[in-house]
C-alpha cells in the first residue's frame, strides 16, 4: 500500500456508457458499478463523498438551495461551509499529511493545504477577470507559468465547453504529483471532461466518445505521475447521464396557478420570490419546491401532479423515509420520469424573458439552465431551446449506475457512494 492518494472523480462516469463505450479495465484499474447519492448531482456527490455521510446529515440537497431569510435561491456558491459535518481527511491531517482539493465544488475556505477553485471577477462594466482561487496564494500563477496557459474558464462551463478545460486541471494536477515541495500526500482532483456533449447531444452521440477518448488520455497523465511518485489512484464517477430529451417546466404551472409570482421590469418577467406563494429550484433531473405556507401544500402537488414527465411528487415525510430531508430542501421534491428533465423558465414568450436568460449566469439563475452548452441568437447569447438538450442525470434508477476503480486494496467492495467514502476514510486512518 502507497502511504500516498490521488483521488479523480469524474463528471458523468456512468458504468454502462463506461463499458459500453471502452470496457472495463483501464492501464491495470478494472472498473466496477456504484450507485451514486440521490440526488445524483455534482454537489451533492461531492459532499457525500467528502463526508462519507448521507444528504440529511451533510445538507447539500442539490447543487443549491434556497435560502428562506433572503427569499433567494443560490446555486453553485463555493463556500466550504455549505457542507456540514467532518471531512474523511481530518484524522489523516491531524497526523500532518498534505490534502490538496483542485477544482472540488464548495472547496472554499476547506480544511486543506492545497486548494485551486475558479474564481473569476465580474466587471461592473460587464464582462469579468478570469481567475482561479488558490492556497496557498502564489499556486495558480506558478502553475500557470508551467502549464503556459491559464485555466480556461469558457471550456468550463458554456457554449464553448470541452475538455480543454480537463486538459489543464490534469495538467496542473500531474505537476503538484510531480512537485516534491509540492505533492500533497493526498490528491483529490476533478475532470468534467464528459459532462458537455454528453448533456448536449446525450450518451449515446459519436462525441461522447470523442470526450471520453479525451478523458482517457487525461486520466493517463495523472496516472504516470500517480506511478511516478508512488500514489495509488482511485477514479469515481458522480453520476450517469442518461437520454433526456422532453422537458418539465414547474414553474410555469405554479404561475398559472397563481402560486409564483412575477413582476415586470422593462417589459420582462422577474420572479417576486418575496411574494411567491410556491416556487420550483429545478436541477436536472429532480426540482425541489419551497412553499411560504404549509398550508399551500395540496393546491401546489395539485397545480403540479398533472405534468407530463413527472414520476414522483415527494412530500417531506416521504422524502424522511427515503433517508433524503433535511431543512434545506423542499416542502415537495419532484422526481422526473426517464427521458425528462426540469427546466426552471416561467414564461413562454422569449421577449418576456428576464435578462439572464440570454447569458450564461449560473448564479443569478434560479435553476440549473443546461441551455447555457448552447449558443443562441442574437450572436454571443446562450440558446433558450430546451429541446436541443438531450442528457441528464439525477435519478439513480435501471442503467444509471456511476462507475470506479482503485489501484488500492480497500477493506471492502462498496455497493455504493457512500460505503467507498467509508472505505477510504478507513484506508487513510490505516496510512502510517
Amino acid at each position: 500500500m502507497n502511504k500516498r492518494l490521488v483521488i479523480i472523480q469524474v463528471a458523468g462516469l456512468g458504468y454502462d456508457f463506461l463499458t459500453e463505450s471502452f470496457g472495463i479495465t483501464w492501464k491495470g484499474c478494472t472498473f466496477e458499478p456504484l450507485k451514486s447519492v440521490f440526488p445524483a448531482l455534482t454537489c451533492t456527490a461531492q459532499a457525500t463523498f467528502r463526508t462519507a455521510a448521507p444528504l440529511s446529515s451533510h445538507g447539500m440537497i442539490a447543487n443549491g438551495q434556497f435560502h428562506r431569510e433572503l427569499h433567494r435561491p443560490l446555486l453553485w456558491e463555493q463556500s466550504s461551509g455549505l457542507v456540514s459535518g467532518p471531512r474523511i481527511w481530518d484524522s489523516f491531517r491531524k497526523r500532518g499529511k498534505r490534502v490538496a482539493m483542485l477544482f472540488w465544488q464548495q472547496s472554499l475556505g476547506e480544511a486543506a493545504d492545497i486548494i485551486l477553485s475558479p474564481a473569476p471577477i465580474h466587471k461592473h462594466g460587464g464582462g469579468m477577470i478570469q481567475s482561479v482561487y488558490s492556497q496557498p496564494p502564489g499556486l495558480y500563477d506558478s502553475l500557470c507559468k508551467s502549464i503556459k496557459r491559464t485555466f480556461p474558464l469558457h471550456r468550463y462551463w458554456g457554449p464553448i465547453a470541452s475538455p480543454a478545460s480537463s486538459d489543464w486541471i490534469a495538467q496542473a494536477t500531474a505537476l503538484l504529483l510531480n512537485d516534491p515541495n509540492t505533492a500533497p500526500d493526498l490528491c483529490l482532483t476533478y475532470l468534467p471532461a464528459l459532462d458537455y456533449d454528453l448533456q448536449r447531444h446525450g450518451p449515446a452521440h459519436p462525441s461522447a466518445k470523442r470526450a471520453l477518448a479525451a478523458l482517457l488520455s487525461q486520466l493517463a497523465l495523472i496516472r504516470d505521475a500517480a506511478v511516478k511518485n508512488d500514489y495509488d489512484i482511485l477514479i469515481f464517477g458522480d453520476y450517469a447521464i442518461g437520454s433526456a430529451t422532453q422537458t418539465v417546466f414547474p414553474n410555469r404551472a405554479l404561475l398559472q396557478s397563481n402560486l409564483f409570482k412575477t413582476r415586470t421590469v422593462a417589459g420582462m418577467l422577474y420572479p417576486d420570490f418575496h411574494a411567491s406563494q410556491a416556487f420550483a429550484m429545478v436541477d436536472h433531473e429532480i426540482a425541489h419546491v419551497y412553499l411560504r405556507d404549509p398550508t399551500d401544500l395540496a393546491s401546489t402537488r395539485t397545480a403540479l401532479e398533472t405534468l407530463e414527465g413527472i414520476e414522483t411528487i415527494l412530500d417531506t415525510t416521504a422524502q424522511q423515509t427515503a433517508g433524503i430531508a433535511h431543512p434545506h430542501g423542499g416542502e415537495l421534491l419532484l422526481v422526473a420520469k426517464p427521458g425528462f428533465w426540469f427546466a426552471y423558465p416561467w414564461w413562454t414568450a422569449k421577449k418576456k424573458a428576464p435578462d439572464y436568460a440570454s447569458h450564461v449566469d449560473i448564479h443569478n439563475k434560479p435553476g440549473y439552465d443546461p441551455c447555457e452548452l448552447f449558443f443562441g441568437w442574437p450572436p454571443i447569447s446562450v440558446s433558450q431551446d430546451t429541446t436541443r438538450i438531450k442528457g441528464s442525470h439525477g435519478t439513480i434508477g435501471k442503467d444509471r449506475d456511476a462507475a470506479w476503480a482503485a489501484t488500492c486494496q480497500l477493506a471492502g467492495t462498496p455497493t455504493t457512494l457512500q460505503e467507498l467514502a467509508q472505505l477510504v476514510k478507513q484506508h487513510l486512518e490505516a496510512v502510517p
